[in-house]
């Protein structure tokens, strides 16, 4: 009798399982004409199966959501530290871990150098997920050499951990850029997603500084500028497209402040809450959805109001109305100081009016911007062009790539 109640518990349980695995994939959206379909399903519905497995075992007090999720990235495939072009190193730059690709090959002058920051929400990836990408970076370029940053994840170390260990990294390689035959006038800051974030906060961080010399670019790749307004057009068009839907972009984000377990509060933020009066009026002429070009309004866009200011949850999430966190929101006198930019975005990307909005900023403070979109991208495309053998992602990265080679 107890073996058949075990059993039919695990039954109810697995059936369970698999019903809430095909509800969550069931709701993904893959648009018609959008990249690589067929691989995109196939990759969502891994993810949807670790997701799902990882909430079940964080509900029983087993194991967290964020510790299974992680799994599924230490399935990527790591290179070895040989290679025949690059000198690879692992090191640590203010005691951030760091990983440089350093070209065998000699050179009669300085060196280009790249700081590259990952993406991964502020809570996943590292320097082997990255580790092929960086490659190409250093060996397409041309005599660059390429600085991963392993910046410290949430939700162990908050805002503005990762921040923070990309600036030091970075004022640390601008400082010392010639042991490495490096030219110190001559370095790009480099990330994809939240790596973009963080790509535009240390460059804000810079303009000010007179010890170091100014970086070269910024390379901005589907990045993360704001975290105000989740309801641009491309937020409420792309909210069901993998690989980055809208409920986990502001679990990502809210686990980045400390604050992303918490389902109410996630609504909030979404219908805007969060944003005084006072800020929503100043932010307005920078985030205005009027400041998007029409041609990605035609369909799926609908204004929208923001709720009622709640003091409650604006404590809580103050932190992203910062530059660090917000880029977007800097000020004009912040704006005019950085250096020339280079912005991918894709048409499938809850990101890509943020990053459209950036490049407006940008130009509107006499910023050259070199901008490239991707009609039938979506978040992440840069990282699969490999094994997918997706001819849009190594289109992306030849763009920035060459970007990079005649900064």
């Amino acid at each position: 009798m107890l073996l058949l109640v075990i059993g039919v518990f695990l039954l109810l349980c697995t059936l369970l399982f698999v019903g809430t695995v095909y509800h969550e994939f069931s709701t993904a959206e893959f648009p018609t004409g959008i990249a690589c379909r067929t691989e995109l399903r196939k990759l969502h519905g891994l993810v949807t199966v670790f997701s799902v497995l990882g909430s079940t075992l964080e509900k029983l007090g087993v194991w967290s959501e964020l510790g299974v999720l992680r799994l599924l990235g230490n399935l990527y495939p790591i290179c070895s530290v040989d290679d025949p072009e690059l000198f690879i190193k692992i090191l640590k730059f203010e005691g951030v871990p760091v990983r440089v690709y350093q070209p065998r090959e000699s050179s009669a002058g300085g060196r280009k150098g790249v700081m590259f920051f990952h993406g991964g929400g502020f809570i996943f990836g590292d320097s082997d997920l990255y580790d092929k990408l960086c490659r190409q970076i250093s060996k397409k370029a041309g005599v660059v050499v390429v600085v991963s940053v392993g910046y410290r994840l949430a939700p162990k170390h908050l805002y503005p951990a990762a921040f923070e260990d990309c600036l030091n990294a970075t004022i640390h390689f601008l400082k010392t850029a010639q042991d490495y035959g490096v030219n110190p006038s001559s370095v790009v800051i480099c990330g994809d997603s939240a790596g973009g974030n963080l790509t535009a906060g240390v460059a804000q961080a810079l303009v000010t500084r007179k010890d170091i010399p100014k970086p070269l670019a910024q390379v901005l790749i589907y990045p993360v500028v704001q975290m105000i307004d989740f309801n641009l057009p491309s937020y409420q068009q792309n909210s069901g497209v993998p690989l980055l839907l809208i409920d986990k972009a502001l679990f990502y984000m809210l686990n980045y402040l400390g604050e992303g377990v918490q389902t109410t509060l996630h609504n909030k933020v979404q219908n805007g809450s969060h944003v005084p009066p006072d800020l929503r009026k100043k932010f307005s002429k920078w985030l205005s959805a009027d400041n998007i070009p029409d041609e990605f309004k035609v369909t799926g866009y609908k204004p929208h109001t923001m709720s009622d200011f709640d003091k409650n949850v604006y404590e809580k999430v103050k932190q992203i109305f910062e530059p660090p966190c917000s880029p977007l929101v800097a000020e004009d006198s912040v704006f005019r100081l950085l250096p020339k930019a280079y912005i991918l975005t894709c048409e499938f990307d809850v990101l890509r009016d943020e990053s459209i909005l950036y490049k407006k900023r940008l130009e509107d403070n006499g910023v050259s911007v070199t901008w490239h979109h991707i009609k039938d991208g979506f978040h992440g495309i840069i990282s699969f062009c490999d094994q997918w053998d997706c001819e849009s992602g190594k289109r992306a990265v030849d763009s920035f790539v060459s970007f990079i080679r005649d900064a």
